[in-house]
């Protein structure tokens, strides 16, 4: 927009002085005040610019600024004289002398603006450039005006120079603009070649004037003074011209590195259109019929002079080029052909004109016969069409590019494709393309150790390394990319089943055999997987022994319960390694996709979903006995849920305080005394009712929520028995400290972290070790034995006596009950529940009695809730018993007061007693081991694990402490 306004100016300007302003006085303001104050505009402009304006450009504009400064003051001053005085301009004034400043100030900002050369010989070449422009143009003006001035002047010779001074200087000026280079060191070029501009629009203007013909018949506001006031707006718009860069012209290589300069055209023809001008002012003294001055004469033989000398550099500089190209070219011809990537040019129909000899070790082909084939000839078949169209997206983009910024880098681009080898083989090649005049330029590689190695990795990160099947991360990317192509057709799930598979006694094997037979059994299982599945389908490992199996296409629910059998029966059969039959089982787990998914299911959640559901059945199996099938069923869902809640309530309970501590007592059933107690665990529920917790202690069987309630309970249980041994006035009333039990699993027995609880329990409560039972809630897996065995022996060390409670109900084996360190056994209360009325019961419990006191053992029997059971276990030689028969559980209160009653009576025989002689009590047995027995009583009893009492209120007995509850409320 500003350039728009200015040369409207300059037009509006031109106009008025070619129709004369209207007037003769408006025409003089124009000429004189007008450019005065075009010129003022001019200096202002440039000396704002030149104080804020840093580096090497600041001086040079502020030159410009004072240069035009006398411009604008010489301008006044004629106009002073011309309307205000009214008189013709003196000679001599102050005006014709600021006039001639303009010059010499101007001619310093040009020398400080132009890019210096940086070689002796550019010194040369520039002053030879110079005096060939001002020697042409002084023996040009000579001829046409400046002898005729230097004839015609009688005056002084200050006055004669002077007269010369303003057309020698212009010259000199025009000289300089013409033959010096202009970089614009600080980015503004534009400013830097408006105000060269403006200068030679000066200088021209100048020269016209200073022609006799003019300059006799000159007046102010005419036309000349158009270009004058041209002059003055191009150099003060000059400074906040629009800034733009010259397009990067060298190579990046150069890294900022002196270089050559290359000649222009214009600055190439600059000595010859001197010594054209210089010839032409001689023809125009030899044609006008004059004599040939003398100043011409001498101008002109310098002239000649200095374009021989000019054109004598520039024949040397030539051959100093043609040298450094011919050296530069040898050395990137030696770099092409040394290096270990193949360059090839090709036309822009594809035909290859040059073939670096790298190919010959790349592709293993002669440079020689590939230069004038095609290049799609070498690129494999499935690759061409990719390839073209790359190469055409970097054209069209190099193109836009180029159009965008032009003269800046073109950009490249890197293609990679299949190229044929001279040995017959697909080489992966990767190639950078860029343009080369009418055709491209190709710099290739051989990537295809690179690309066998990514595809690799990429192998492994998907697959099972010793197997070679795909692993969990692949199985999910499948089942997820089948469900959203069912989805996608309507049919979400349809026809889609996913198997989990576990490897029952693989562990076993691991252990027995070692780890190099398992993973060789992992193998021979993967090996039936595979081949007992169809083709479309997917086999998975998913670490350890687990596989998982994706079944997909037309099969019912039917028929993937037979496949499903059929690798359990594949995974079942006798393994050979190393000359010796191994087994294993397989649990199954199947689930089905869900057909009542919508299209827009989310493909990801359904696949966790599935998978989930998939090893909820397959851990169902397991704890259903393994070696089976099981299908998903929604309930398990709900009881996996179910638990997750019990567990989370019954974290809340311990840590907010939910559970309270309760205690029942254990008889002698040779006195009646009391002889310990055993701590049972109560649930408070809302209404303040205690409430034997069964379903959330069956939920402690597992997970950490069990770890943290049994140490809690064993925590619990050693402060209460604490605070009973610190109680005043022993002897009086007050009990004396009996032991007291708790029952745990044998999972937590085994657990991290439940021998520290007690050791530190003990060791901070002060309660000595004998006061403690710790009791194993039945005997659990024979795999647990020997950890069970060390973890009841590190008790033992401490003091704790150890029992087994639950005997005659769950699992364990004699041999793994008579090598554990066990200091007593009591009896399950299913054999104890029908001792009066069967025969049969009878017969077990008195053979379970007999087998711990040959163990050494001492003896003593829960759930004793009946007189005629108390009398039975009597006759059989148990030694202590518990049940509500006695007591049921106790808070503290009354298990105080019952302790200090000392015992309670035993209940007096109903009826004859039987024909057989009872067992006589069993006191302090001495165990295999070497073990001194526990004492009488050194018993108690835990409703632990599942077979604790349910929902019975403490104030209430009817109806026995043992009854099942349903979860109580939250």
């Amino acid at each position: 927009m500003p350039g728009f306004v200015l040369g409207g100016l300059c037009l509006a300007y031109a106009a008025g002085a070619a129709a004369g302003w209207g007037s003769r006085q408006l025409s003089a303001f124009m000429g004189d005040f007008g450019l005065a104050a075009a010129a003022l505009a001019a200096a202002l402009s440039c000396l704002v610019y030149g104080r804020a304006v840093g580096g090497h450009a600041r001086p040079a504009w502020l030159l410009f600024g004072l240069s035009s400064l006398m411009v604008a003051f010489g301008n006044g001053t004629w106009g002073w004289y011309e309307l205000v005085v009214r008189t013709p301009l003196p000679r001599g004034s102050l005006a014709e002398y600021a006039f001639l400043l303009f010059a010499p100030l101007a001619i310093t900002g040009v020398l400080v603006l132009a890019q210096h050369p940086r070689t002796a010989a550019g010194w040369l070449c520039l002053m030879l450039d110079g005096w060939l422009i001002a020697g042409s143009l002084f023996t040009l003006s000579w001829s046409l005006a400046l002898g005729r001035i230097a004839a015609g002047e009688d005056c002084s010779p200050l006055r004669l120079a002077l007269n010369l001074a303003y057309p020698v200087l212009d010259i000199l000026l025009v000289s300089l603009v013409v033959g010096l280079r202009f970089g614009g060191r600080d980015g503004n070029r534009a400013a830097v070649h408006t105000a060269m501009l403006a200068l030679a629009v000066t200088v021209t203007c100048d020269a016209l004037f200073t022609s006799p013909e003019l300059h006799n018949t000159y007046h102010s506001g005419e036309l000349l003074d158009a270009g004058w006031f041209s002059g003055s707006l191009l150099l003060a718009w000059a400074p906040w011209s629009p800034r733009w860069r010259r397009p990067l012209r060298e190579h990046p290589s150069a890294g900022g590195l002196p270089h050559r300069r290359v000649a222009t055209t214009f600055s190439a023809l600059t000595p010859y259109a001197a010594a054209a001008v210089c010839t032409a002012g001689i023809l125009y003294n030899a044609l006008g019929g004059r004599e040939l001055d003398r100043v011409v004469a001498a101008a002109a033989c310098t002239v000649g002079l200095a374009l021989i000398l000019r054109q004598g550099v520039m024949l040397l500089d030539n051959l100093s080029l043609a040298q450094e190209l011919a050296h530069k070219e040898a050395h990137f011809r030696s770099l092409v052909q040394g290096s270990s990537d193949v360059i090839m040019i090709a036309g822009a129909n594809g035909v290859l004109s040059y073939v670096s000899p790298a190919a010959l070790g790349v592709y293993g082909r002669d440079p020689e016969e590939l230069v004038g084939g095609n290049l799609l000839d070498l690129v494999h078949p499935e690759d061409v069409d990719r390839v073209l169209s790359e190469v055409r997206r970097y054209l069209a983009r190099a193109r836009l590019a180029t159009h965008r910024s032009p003269g800046t880098a073109e950009p490249s681009a890197r293609v990679e494709c299949r190229i044929s080898s001279g040995a017959g083989e697909w080489l992966h090649v990767e190639s950078t393309v860029s343009r080369h005049r009418d055709g491209l330029l190709l710099n290739s590689r051989d990537v295809t150790e690179r690309v066998m190695l990514q595809a690799q990795l990429q192998h492994n990160a998907f697959h099972d390394p010793l197997t070679d099947l795909p692993n969990r991360a692949l199985f999910t990317q499948r089942l997820r990319a089948t469900l959203g192509s069912r989805g996608q057709q309507g049919e979400p799930g349809a026809g889609i089943a996913v198997l989990f598979l576990d490897l029952d006694g693989f562990k076993a094997v691991n252990d027995t055999a070692g780890h190099q037979v398992g993973d060789e059994l992992l193998v021979q299982a993967a090996r039936r997987l595979q081949g007992a599945v169809r083709c479309g389908d997917t086999v998975a490992r998913f670490g350890g022994d687990e596989f998982a199996a994706l079944v997909c296409g037309p099969l019912g629910r039917l028929q993937v319960q037979e496949l499903a059998e059929r690798l359990r029966l594949a995974l079942s059969e006798p393994y050979w390694i190393g000359g010796a039959e191994l087994g294993v089982a397989a649990s199954i787990g199947i689930a089905f996709g869900a057909p009542e998914r919508g299209p827009a299911a989310d493909p990801r959640v359904a696949a966790d979903e599935l998978m989930r559901n998939a090893d909820l059945a397959m851990y169902r199996a397991k704890s259903e006995g393994k070696g089976r099938v099981v299908l998903y069923t929604p309930a398990m869902r709900a009881d996996l849920e179910r638990r997750t809640e019990l567990e989370e309530r019954l974290r809340l309970a311990v840590r907010e305080g939910g559970f309270t501590l309760l205690h029942q007592p254990v008889v002698d059933l040779g006195s009646g005394a009391v002889t310990g107690v055993e701590a049972q665990a109560r649930w408070r529920s809302v209404g303040g009712l205690l409430l034997t917790p069964a379903e959330f202690l069956r939920s402690t069987e597992h997970g950490d929520a069990a770890t943290r309630f049994s140490r809690w309970l064993v925590l619990e249980a050693v402060s209460a028995a604490v605070e009973r041994r610190g109680l005043p006035g022993r002897g009086r009333g007050v009990p004396e400290p009996v032991p007291v039990a708790v029952r745990l699993s044998v999972e937590r027995l085994c657990s991290p972290g439940l021998y520290e609880t007690v050791a530190a329990a003990l060791r901070d409560s002060g309660l000595p070790a004998d006061e403690l039972v710790i009791e194993v809630a039945r005997m659990g897996p024979d795999s647990l034995a020997d950890e069970l065995g060390r973890r009841l022996s590190a008790l033992r060390g401490l003091g704790v006596s150890t029992w087994l409670a639950g005997y005659g109900a769950g699992g364990g084996s004699l041999g793994a009950l008579a090598r554990l360190p066990l200091d007593g056994l009591k009896l399950d209360r299913t054999l104890v529940q029908d001792l009066g009325e069967s025969p049969l019961s009878r017969t077990l419990a008195g053979h379970a009695l007999r087998l711990g006191r040959d163990l050494g053992m001492a003896t003593a029997a829960e759930g004793v809730d009946l007189p005629r059971q108390v009398s039975a276990l009597r006759e059989l030689g148990c030694g202590q018993a518990q049940g509500s028969a006695f007591a049921p559980a106790l808070d503290e209160p009354r298990l105080r007061r019952a302790l200090a009653c000392r015992g309670y009576p035993l209940p007096v025989q109903a009826g004859p007693l039987p024909a057989r002689r009872p067992y006589p009590p069993d006191t302090g047995d001495t165990r295999t081991s070497g073990r001194t027995g526990a004492t009488p009583g050194r018993g108690a009893h835990h409703e632990g694990g599942s077979d604790l009492p349910g929902h019975r209120a403490v104030t209430g007995p009817s109806g026995g402490p043992h009854g099942e509850t349903v979860v109580p409320p939250a």
